[in-house]
């Protein structure tokens, strides 16, 4: 395979992927990516520094240079404080994993290195970029895809909870829909804002498959009403799209007809 040994990694004078992405820091775009990434107190972003480098660059450097890239050097970037820097290092990841179809060990080391390193996976363009072009993929051919469901229902951060939902596309894109289905219901009463907005994007991509399969998820009864909203005044038998988020829903019926949606809405 591509990734250097560590023998050729000692030889090298830096890590490439870390000192091209440096060549490319643009200090004059750092404020508006640190807006753009909710870092400001109290946002989800908290924290978190830029290079001021845009993901079309970074994409770039990573064609460039993923082939040459060991394990030690995905390790050096994917834990720096620098958000690009991150995002480099799963890009390159997803390219090691794509191009090693006939290399099944070292598809196996990608993914423990990701699972691994969901702690510093913790913004929604590093998930989303990411999650399912591996996971996804990893376990597209599976029977047993409970680490998904083990990562929504039971994620140590709603990043990890988001890689639950979002790994999903890759079945979505294969016209699989029961576990998009079947995770949107763990997260249906979620807290946060980023976690409707995931499972009502992948509801919606569910439906551009399968208008009618959407329509009976979202009409069907939320299985969790009675347990989760027992103040709630509503019916546990109320259909999904009642219970929902108002972000969930309106992501999930976004491609319907505007009477559809607008009957959806008023209910």
């Amino acid at each position: 395979m591509y990734i250097k040994t560590e023998i050729f990694r000692n030889f090298a004078d830096m890590n490439i992927l870390l000192s091209k992405m440096l060549a490319h820091a643009d200090p004059s775009q750092v404020p508006g990516l640190a807006r753009f990434f909710k870092t400001a107190p109290g946002q989800y972003g908290f924290g978190d520094k830029f290079l001021g480098i845009k993901v079309p660059v970074t994409r770039d450097v990573v064609r460039e240079c993923w082939k040459e890239l060991s394990f030690d050097d995905l390790e050096e970037c994917v834990s720096s404080e620098y958000h690009e820097l991150r995002l480099a290092a799963l890009l390159a990841l997803v390219e090691v994993f794509k191009h090693a179809k006939k290399a099944p060990a070292l598809r196996r080391q990608c993914i423990d290195f990701y699972l691994t390193h969901t702690e510093h996976i913790n913004n929604w363009d590093l998930v989303d970029l990411s999650c399912y072009p591996l996971l996804g993929e990893w376990l597209l051919n599976s029977s047993d895809r409970s680490l998904l469901y083990d990562l929504a229902r039971n994620g140590k951060t709603m990043w990890e909870q988001r890689i639950g939902m979002v790994s999903t596309m890759t079945f979505v894109r294969h016209g699989q829909l029961q576990d998009t289905f079947a995770i949107a219901d763990i997260l249906l009463h979620h807290e946060h804002d980023l976690i409707h907005k995931a499972v009502g994007w992948l509801l919606r991509e569910a439906g551009k498959k399968d208008k009618a399969a959407l329509e009976g998820y979202l009409q069907g009864p939320d299985p969790y009403a009675g347990a989760t909203l027992p103040h709630s005044g509503l019916d546990p038998e109320s259909p999904r799209y009642q219970v929902m988020p108002r972000t969930m829903l309106r992501y999930a019926i976004e491609k319907f007809p505007e009477a559809e949606r607008q009957q959806y809405l008023r209910k």
